[in-house]
């Protein structure tokens, strides 16, 4: 098979979708390797380095799209790269379709076989391609929201640890998983009075004999959300429901009960977001105001440190992206009912059920596909 990786072109992407060792990898198994000419330097990677590992440099993202059998990529194509998808290409990538009627559209008129990173499974329920990004964002998070918070960026003028005589920032954390965890990790690390919330009492256990030490937790309720976000100087979004749109948890109306100058934080921004006041932003202009409420949604946070972020989801990615192209997508899904979840379009079907119910659009199950 031949595997191409093009550039990212998304606004402040500095990733890549494929690290030298994943095409060595390749390689040695038999396959083609073509990347597109400076591919990883923002992750600090050098076409020689892919050179070396004997992948060979392609001038333009069209030489790549024309020539491979399955592109490799870390965000949802844009609307160029669409138009250079054909029937029975594959994709390998994160989608997030739910909230993204325009790419669905495009991806259904491809005829391509698109398996999204974020709805892989594990045999614990995890999301494991998802897992390495949600580690960065949750970390980054509250780093991202105490600069938020500064006065010269509108924000509260609050020091997140506060210093002696002067009580700490309060943090609400909504959402108790991968993110969450994370975030409420770094928030207390850096001195904040932290809450971290969710609706799994079994979860909530978990974070209590874990984290109970750094952190404290509450159940999710729509009244007690609202009431630790009222007291909250910064609010950190971190819910998931796999491949779905994010419920939106703190309304418009609601803004004007929290204090001037918060800061929220939606690292569900790439699902739709979970304020209802969201709306993605980029690193070059990350933060905006509603109602005197600082809104940071930068659709693609483990970007900012592309070299940290590469390495992790190229670690991840690779065994899924040997299997595909060993075996071809249809026999390492049979095989692999986990890489299987991820089908999320195949020759004009929409093939995940969430992403159809949140779009109005038909599915049929994954596993039709693999008969189409």
């Amino acid at each position: 098979m031949k595997i191409g990786c093009p550039k990212e072109i998304k606004p402040q992407e500095f990733r890549v979708g494929m690290i030298p060792d994943a095409a060595r990898e390749a390689v040695t198994h038999g396959h083609d390797v073509v990347i597109q000419s400076g591919a990883g330097l923002g992750a600090g990677f050098t076409d020689a380095d892919y050179t070396a590992a004997g992948a060979k440099i392609l001038g333009t993202a069209e030489e790549v799209f024309a020539q491979a059998d399955m592109i490799v990529k870390v965000k949802e194509p844009q609307a160029g790269e669409r138009k250079m998808l054909r029937p029975g290409q594959v994709l390998f990538t994160y989608l997030h379709l739910a909230p993204d009627p325009a790419q669905t559209k495009d991806l259904l008129a491809s005829g391509a076989t698109c398996i999204a990173y974020e709805t892989v499974t594990d045999d614990r329920g995890g999301l494991p391609l998802l897992a390495p990004m949600s580690e960065v964002a949750g970390k980054l998070a509250p780093q991202v929201g105490a600069w938020t918070l500064q006065k010269a960026n509108g924000g509260r003028g609050v020091l997140l640890g506060g210093v002696p005589g002067v009580l700490p920032a309060k943090v609400l954390v909504i959402g108790g998983g991968v993110v969450g965890t994370h975030a409420g990790r770094v928030a207390a690390g850096m001195g904040a009075d932290v809450t971290v919330i969710d609706r799994s009492i079994n979860r909530l256990k978990y974070l209590d004999d874990v984290y109970g030490g750094t952190f404290k937790n509450a159940y999710a309720s729509a009244a007690t959300t609202i009431a630790l976000a009222r007291e909250s100087d910064m609010i950190i979004g971190a819910v998931l429901i796999p491949g779905a749109a994010a419920p939106k948890l703190i309304s418009k109306a609601q803004l004007k009960e929290l204090k001037p100058g918060a800061a929220l934080v939606d690292v569900a921004i790439d699902q739709g977001g979970c304020f209802e006041t969201s709306r993605a932003t980029t690193h070059q202009d990350p933060i905006y105001e509603v109602d005197g409420i600082l809104h940071y949604c930068v659709a693609n946070m483990p970007g900012a440190v592309a070299r940290t972020s590469t390495q992790a989801l190229g670690n991840a990615t690779l065994p899924f992206m040997i299997a595909l192209a060993n075996k071809g997508w249809k026999r390492a899904c049979a095989e692999d009912r986990h890489l299987l979840n991820g089908l999320n379009v195949h020759a004009g079907k929409l093939t995940y059920a969430a992403v159809g119910a949140a779009l109005g659009l038909p599915s049929i199950p994954a596993a039709e596909a693999l008969n189409l």
